[in-house]
């Protein structure tokens, strides 16, 4: 519903900014130079997104070989002691607790497909425990948050995308983003727990967040004492070289579990096929109302004018380009890989925007859809402080975002 409002906006704006340039300022090419940019837009979203299926399927495969390896059930059990201090209410062995592990594992490895039936089906136990059945329960909540706050350890549609558009390395956000949704998780995790009163000083969450944020904060440190030139061929090397080791253990689980790897790759592979022609009308209609958005001149006045203000700051303003894709991301998830391809058409995959715009796509999920899906799912009507903690967590994913990129690419 929100998508539908937002994209409605764009062309009731496109035509009402474009009458006032034609008839205030006699600027006769603006609406011929709108209906160029709907076909063309329209070419571009086909060809992104036709582009996208062999990538797609080569990656959908891989993760299918994983899933059925069991390194989902791996990464459930790893971080199945941290769950259990986060989720106070959960009775000890109740299944929404494996539901949540597993559904926070599928989100981590970019497997949306599993992730969002197993967080429907954990929403469903959860109400089980709900008193108040109109109204989120402090678990439901702990859980929605953790989902919008978009932990991904690897963000495949963000490189499939940089690869379509031509990007010298796709790989190359992987490490900006794996430090951006951590900053915007752990703010999430944090904003709950203060609502909650959930003590984060006991000593499990401590080993786990404090040694997670440790090691993040080294390496921050570490890229921040080295030339821009490391920092690029060592994000880049050690980037891959962590995505082909996720892949050559993703193979290795198999043949221990002794799955048949290929057929195994062959079902997911279908499924990548499937996904990237599904996404075509999507693609299509958000670009072209983008587009549109964007030739008529009203995306370069927002733009300038949150610059304006920036620069009166005495603060750098290249970031700028590649907020409407942190704007958008809180309610459309659609909408925000609209504006992150449109500002690597705009100005180029391996831009500065570019590469932000990826990095604001991968540092949080989208809040709003989320709720709506997943309360509405279970008919929960009061969402208390769900929002507040969703959008907290959105937004130190944008200020990280917006850290880390200038850390690795400026």
């Amino acid at each position: 519903m929100v998508l539908n409002y937002i994209w409605i906006a764009f062309f009731i704006i496109a035509f009402v900014v474009g009458l006032i340039r034609l008839i205030f300022m006699g600027d006769t090419a603006i609406f011929p130079e709108m209906m160029a940019a709907t076909f063309d837009m329209a070419k571009t979203g086909f060809e992104i997104s036709l582009g996208l299926t062999g990538v797609m399927t080569l990656w959908m495969g891989l993760m299918k070989v994983g899933e059925a390896g069991g390194i989902i059930g791996l990464m459930s059990r790893a971080v199945g002691p941290l769950f259990g201090k986060l989720f106070p209410e959960i009775p000890k062995g109740h299944p929404a607790s494996g539901s949540i592990m597993m559904n926070i594992a599928a989100n981590m490895l970019g497997l949306d497909n599993a992730a969002t039936p197993l967080g429907l089906k954990a929403m469903s136990q959860l109400q089980e425990l709900n008193k108040d059945k109109e109204t989120a329960s402090n678990a439901m909540i702990m859980f929605l948050v953790l989902n919008a706050s978009g932990l991904t350890i690897i963000p495949i549609s963000i490189m499939v995308y940089r690869t379509q558009l031509g990007a010298a390395d796709p790989s190359d956000v992987f490490i900006p983003i794996l430090l951006a949704t951590f900053f915007s998780t752990l703010a999430g995790i944090i904003a709950v727990s203060a609502f909650q009163r959930i003590n984060l000083l006991n000593k499990t969450i401590l080993l786990y967040l404090g040694g997670f944020t440790l090691i993040i904060s080294l390496i921050i440190w570490y890229f921040s004492t080295i030339s821009q030139e490391q920092v690029s061929v060592i994000s880049s090397v050690a980037g891959n070289l962590i995505l082909f080791s996720i892949i050559f253990s993703f193979i290795l689980l198999g043949l221990i579990k002794r799955i048949n790897v290929y057929e195994a790759f062959i079902e997911g592979a279908k499924d990548g096929f499937q996904i990237s022609i599904r996404i075509i009308p999507y693609l299509v209609a958000i670009l072209v109302g983008i587009g549109v958005f964007r030739t008529c001149g009203a995306m370069d006045f927002l733009v300038q004018g949150i610059s304006s203000i920036v620069a009166a700051l005495g603060y750098n303003t290249d970031f700028v380009d590649a907020l409407p894709t942190a704007f958008m991301k809180p309610l459309s998830g659609s909408g925000a890989r609209g504006m992150m391809v449109d500002t690597m058409k705009t100005f180029g995959a391996d831009s500065f925007a570019g590469r932000l715009s990826c990095i604001f796509q991968g540092a949080a999920d989208t809040t709003f859809y989320i709720i709506a899906v997943y309360f509405g799912s279970v008919g929960i009507r009061k969402t208390r402080y769900a929002i507040t903690a969703g959008l907290i967590a959105d937004l130190a994913g944008v200020i990280a975002a917006i850290f880390v990129a200038y850390l690795f690419f400026h």
